[in-house]
C-alpha cells in the first residue's frame, strides 16, 4: 500500500504564496494524482489534479492561482499555492484522483493578516 507524506504548510499573509510537497513511498506513476484540502468544519474538497501523462485539472475556486506538478522519478506531487486568501485555510492532502490510497496526516495551510 502506499504511503503518503504531505509537507510544505504553514502560515503566510493573505497574497502569500507556498509549495506544497507530497511523498509517496512507491511509485504512482500510473496515477492520476490529486490535491484535496479540508477547511475547518467543512467535508474535505477536491482542489486539483494531474493525470499520469501530466494533464492539470483544477476547482473552479482556485483556478488561475494554483498549479499541480509531478515528479515520477522522484514518487512527489507537488502544488504550488499563489495569491492566498482566508478562504484557502485548510488541511491540504494529496492522494490518488480516485481516493485510491490511504490518507495521510496533511498539510495545514493557514493564510491570517
Amino acid at each position: 500500500q502506499v504511503q503518503l507524506v504531505e509537507s510544505g504548510g504553514g502560515v503566510v499573509q493573505p497574497g502569500g504564496s507556498l509549495r506544497l510537497s507530497c511523498t509517496a513511498s512507491s511509485s504512482i506513476s500510473r496515477y492520476a494524482m490529486g490535491w484535496f484540502r479540508q477547511a475547518p468544519g467543512k467535508q474535505r474538497e477536491w482542489v486539483a489534479t494531474i493525470t499520469a501523462v501530466s494533464s492539470p485539472d483544477y476547482a473552479f475556486s482556485v483556478k488561475g492561482r494554483f498549479t499541480i506538478s509531478r515528479d515520477n522519478a522522484r514518487n512527489t506531487v507537488n502544488l504550488l499555492v499563489n495569491s492566498l486568501q482566508p478562504e484557502d485555510t485548510a488541511v491540504y492532502y494529496c492522494n490518488s484522483r480516485y481516493e485510491e490510497f490511504v490518507w495521510g496526516q496533511g498539510t495545514p495551510v493557514t493564510v491570517s493578516a
